[in-house]
């Protein structure tokens, strides 16, 4: 069989970045001028997360498989790209509520709380709650998100680590319910402390990671704030009220309480 032209070409950096497909994915639907950056900010914003999602699967793998060092790497690339989302508010922040509004009802029924990347994210990350899909309709999207409920979070790949580290931790956890404080793990945790080896640095980087995400949402919130104040998000959200609920909510409880006993 004969190559194709196309695949006899040589490769350039804009066919192997795909730029001519990223670079005419934004298509604004008014005249407003800052209605490009709401999209290019939210299309970086799905590209790292398909990111976070990659960089966590290998996170899990590595911790399952008792590899410190790769687990320790793969968490501060996480880190660090929640550092870069978060900066990015920064950026969005630089449009005022009436810029906003000249193109907001031009977004019709679309929402960020239709990002499945987003949703599949928090569940990897251990939210275990069904009611997260509703915004979704029957998709491979809409799958991965309920698939990533079924199997065990980052944190079940954690408690699976200190195993293979040697410790007793408890066991017979169904992966599929929210994560709740567990008195015997904390034990484990404080021996994982005392003995301030790898296992303590991963536990470190976790809650690292925890903090980072509790700090985007702190700051989306208060970008949504500033911005449409308490009015109804896009696609009818409740906007501002349901993200302040969202606040103040650990992913990783048992780290958080083992800290008053150290």
């Amino acid at each position: 069989m004969t190559d194709s032209p196309e695949n006899n070409a040589a490769l350039t950096y804009t066919s192997y970045l795909a730029l001519d497909e990223v670079l005419n994915a934004q298509r604004t639907r008014s005249e407003e001028h800052d209605e490009l950056l709401f999209i290019v900010i939210h299309q970086v914003y799905e590209l790292w997360f398909k990111q976070i999602l990659h960089e966590l699967a290998e996170l899990q793998r590595r911790l399952e498989a008792g590899a410190t060092a790769h687990a320790v790497r793969s968490l501060r690339r996480v880190l660090t790209i929640f550092k870069v989302i978060v900066a990015q508010i920064d950026v969005l922040e630089t449009m005022t509520p009436s810029q906003f509004t000249g193109f907001r009802e031009r977004l019709d029924a679309s929402s960020g709380f239709q990002s499945a990347q987003f949703r599949e994210l928090e569940s990897v990350l251990g939210r275990r709650d069904g009611r997260v899909v509703r915004h979704h309709p029957p998709s491979e999207a809409r799958d991965r998100v309920t698939d990533a409920m079924t199997r065990p979070s980052v944190f079940d790949s954690f408690v699976t680590y200190l195993a293979e580290c040697g410790y007793d931790v408890p066991t017979g956890r169904d992966v599929s319910q929210p994560l709740e404080p567990s008195e015997d793990l904390q034990e484990v945790l404080l021996k994982v402390y005392q003995d301030d080896g790898g296992p303590s640095t991963i536990a470190e980087h976790l809650v690292d990671l925890d903090e980072g995400v509790q700090e985007w949402r702190y700051r989306h919130v208060k970008m949504v704030e500033r911005t449409i104040g308490d009015k109804t998000g896009t696609g009818g959200s409740s906007g501002a009220h349901y993200l302040r609920k969202t606040l103040f909510q650990p992913m990783f409880p048992d780290l958080w309480a083992v800290r008053s006993r150290l």
